[in-house]
């Protein structure tokens, strides 16, 4: 029994097991799946890009004044919130996310209500479905990444897929409870006059459950929008991709802008489908039938006005001469200041260019897969190893764009009197503040712990690039001794007087490359943008000029066109 109670139950393994098996089995259902989804999202987001934001903010500000009985104060609200939106450069993000939640929500309420009321009818189906409902509302948000990208890769798709799995049980919880709460005198009313079950259903429980289903469907749109920013690890674009770069590079102010970008498109769909229920409370007999010349008046003028805008967003999907190209990256300092030049000089070329913010394993599949055409963040042959050694042959290497010049390593201020860490003792209170967990340069200086004796009492205290950072800034103002695992190239060297330790036990890793690469097929497909991506070859001065500027506050297409600018000749190199 002892034996049986320490051996572990490979639950995971198992877990895995049925992910490959329908990954592998069913790969062309979620390859068809994906497809659909992806054209039917771009539709919508082209068609509400295509709208002049104007024009869009009028007609939101003419509905809200009807919807909500010619008051004033939510069209006020629209007006002003979505003004800021604008001015603030968010517009295009602000559209992908409305997408998102439009998508998701009308899944999610597709699914939920019939399974609501199956709850409702059966008490068998009622025992299956609670717990299963119960793991899905407890189980962390950020699981269901995993078989998200696994199922369909990377984007708005699997984004969806998501946000529906998160934010279907309460549609369904409270469309059960509005049917089972329905006075049972009523029911057998209906029974007694000769209603049928789906009689029963449609014209007497349902409308009596009206209040609870709207207010599920409420709770379901504000859950999808809780994901926005977690599906934005997966490349789901939209509002929830600043907050992530906001948080991992600790830019205060811009969290705070993308964060409020996020509350107030929270506010305007929570107040309008609330407005759905608007009869909520009244008797039956005071609400007032709307003439069915009206309906038909206003159903066939919604229906055109959907009719039109979706063959706008469809026509307004045409490429860039050259073609479209999707660009992976991490968001962290070096690649988005590569990975933003490279795009931007992409551009000048003629190409229509798409940068897509992924965690660093999730950008080598998403390449591997030909979900993206190229990274240029791979470090080789040490940080990056287990990634490139997992997918490197479904990988097109196309060398280095920085060559042995970047470097892993514990950093110090230079006004610590140690220069190496085999003379580290008790600065910093034992402590190396560290980035990601999951990040190469994590597992580097967790290797470094094992590997140094006089470090065996310290810890590695995990965090995030932005995070790292700022506890050194703050720690440098007040000259306070302060411990990090860094990288070269990075805007410390120029912003700060620090060092790297000397590594004689090679813990950290030796020098490294920052390589490019690229989906096969890329180079018979867009021969020229293969070309440019191959010659892509700078210095470490090069790219940590751009990186301060981005840290200083600059934004990065504007910084990298500054660096452009200023290097005529290298650029030249590469387009020739």
């Amino acid at each position: 029994m002892a034996d049986f109670l320490q051996q572990k139950i490979p639950i995971a393994q198992v877990i895995d097991a049925i992910v490959d098996w329908l990954t592998e089995n069913l790969s062309g259902l979620f390859s068809l799946l994906q497809v659909i989804g992806q054209s039917v999202m771009d539709v919508m987001s082209n068609t509400l890009a295509a709208i002049p934001p104007i024009l869009l903010i009028l007609l939101l500000i003419i509905a809200a004044y009807f919807v909500f009985n010619k008051k004033w104060q939510m069209p006020v609200f629209i007006l002003i919130g979505f003004v800021f939106i604008y001015n603030q450069n968010m517009w295009d993000d602000l559209m992908y996310t409305l997408t998102l939640v439009i998508v998701s929500s009308f899944i999610a309420i597709v699914i939920g209500v019939p399974v609501g009321i199956v709850m409702a009818k059966s008490d068998k189906a009622q025992v299956v479905i609670k717990p299963i409902l119960d793991v899905m509302q407890t189980m962390p948000s950020f699981v269901y990444l995993i078989p998200a990208v696994a199922f369909f890769g990377i984007g708005m798709v699997p984004g969806t897929f998501a946000s529906v799995i998160f934010a279907v049980p309460p549609t369904v919880r409270l469309t059960n409870l509005g049917i089972c709460q329905v006075d049972t005198e009523i029911k057998e009313a209906s029974d007694s006059l000769g209603g049928t079950g789906i009689q029963k259903l449609i014209k007497v429980e349902l409308p009596l459950a009206k209040g609870n289903i709207f207010a599920g469907i409420n709770q379901t749109t504000m859950m999808v929008l809780s994901m926005v920013v977690i599906a934005s690890m997966i490349g789901t674009p939209g509002l929830g991709q600043g907050v992530l770069a906001a948080v991992q590079r600790s830019q205060i102010g811009s969290g705070f802008v993308y964060g409020v970008g996020v509350v107030i498109l929270a506010i305007m769909m929570d107040r309008f489908t609330q407005s759905l229920n608007k009869n909520r409370g009244k008797d039956q007999s005071e609400i007032e039938p709307i003439p069915k010349k009206r309906k038909i008046l206003v159903g066939g003028l919604t229906a055109a006005a959907v009719i039109v805008l979706a063959i706008i967003g469809g026509v307004s999907q045409s490429d860039a001469n050259k073609g479209a190209l999707t660009l992976a990256y991490a968001e962290q300092d070096d690649q988005v200041a590569t990975t933003t030049v490279i795009a931007q000089v992409l551009e000048e070329q003629g190409y229509n260019v798409t940068m897509t913010a992924l965690d660093i394993p999730v950008t080598f599949e998403a390449v591997a897969n030909g979900q993206a055409d190229a990274m240029l963040g791979a470090w080789l042959p040490t940080t990056h190893e287990a990634n490139y050694a997992q997918l490197g042959d479904q990988l097109d290497n196309l060398g280095p764009s920085l060559d042995e010049q970047a470097q892993n390593g514990i950093v110090v201020p230079s006004y610590m009197d140690v220069d190496s860490i085999e003379d580290l003792t008790d600065e910093a209170d034992q402590t190396i503040t560290g980035v990601e967990p999951g990040a190469g340069n994590t597992a580097a200086a967790q290797a470094t712990l094992e590997a140094y004796p006089n470090l065996e009492d310290w810890e590695l205290a995990t965090s995030s690039a932005g995070a790292m950072t700022t506890q050194l800034e703050r720690a440098i103002s007040q000259e306070e001794e302060v411990v990090v695992s860094a990288w070269s190239p990075h805007w410390i060297f120029s912003r700060f007087d620090v060092k790297f330790l000397e590594d004689p036990e090679g813990g950290m890793g030796g020098a490294e490359s920052i390589v490019t690469m690229a989906r096969l097929g890329l180079e018979e497909d867009m021969p020229e943008a293969y070309q440019i991506l191959d010659n892509f070859q700078w210095e470490v001065e090069d790219i940590e000029s751009v990186m301060l500027e981005i840290e200083e506050g600059t934004d990065p297409e504007v910084a990298a066109q500054n660096w452009i600018e200023e290097n005529p000749d290298k650029v030249e190199e590469w387009v020739k």
